[in-house]
């Protein structure tokens, strides 16, 4: 799972929704990076911040007075028909969308922002092994004694390259 995908399904996973795998590979990824772990700890303390909150009620004679303002704004509000202020829908269409825009610019800065320090494992390096010379193999050697016709071309391969002398031997070896 990478941060997008866990970045998708986090409400789902902070309503404990998801099917128990996925809810497992949530917790895996939240193990390993760090930065969807904080997220998912902020969105926590905001939601338990939220249910918290003391309820609010209302006074005893809440009602009566809003329903008299009610009908105050009710009748002045025909008098004043071209001076209605904008309705209440507007002014939260434009706060939601101005909190999109700016959820939205958080994102795209921590998404592209600059890169964290990359750390990366030691590395040792070694000496490749060196390949045996065919003149020296068990197999060659064997050969020899018994007067097979490799003899000829092992007395030329201080004429050839060895690398040439390697593969023409390699194609007439015997395999184990």
């Amino acid at each position: 799972m990478d941060c997008r995908d866990f970045h998708a399904k986090h409400i789902a996973f902070v309503d404990d929704t998801l099917p128990i795998v996925e809810m497992e590979q949530m917790r895996l990824h939240m193990r390993a990076c760090t930065k969807c772990s904080r997220r998912d700890t902020v969105v926590r303390r905001g939601l338990l911040i939220v249910k918290n909150l003391p309820t609010i009620e209302p006074s005893p004679e809440f009602m009566a007075r809003l329903s008299v303002r009610l009908r105050q704004i009710d009748a002045g509000s025909s008098a004043r028909a071209e001076l209605r202020s904008p309705p209440l829908g507007s002014f939260t269409g434009i706060a939601a969308c101005l909190a999109l825009a700016a959820y939205l610019a958080l994102e795209t800065y921590a998404h592209f922002g600059p890169p964290t320090e990359l750390r990366l494992a030691p590395v040792v390096a070694s000496a490749p092994e060196s390949l045996p010379t065919p003149v020296s193999s068990p197999t060659f050697v064997a050969s020899v004694s018994t007067g097979m016709p490799v003899w000829p071309a092992v007395m030329m391969l201080e004429q050839s390259p060895l690398r040439l002398a390697t593969v023409s031997l390699d194609n007439t070896l015997p395999t184990r």
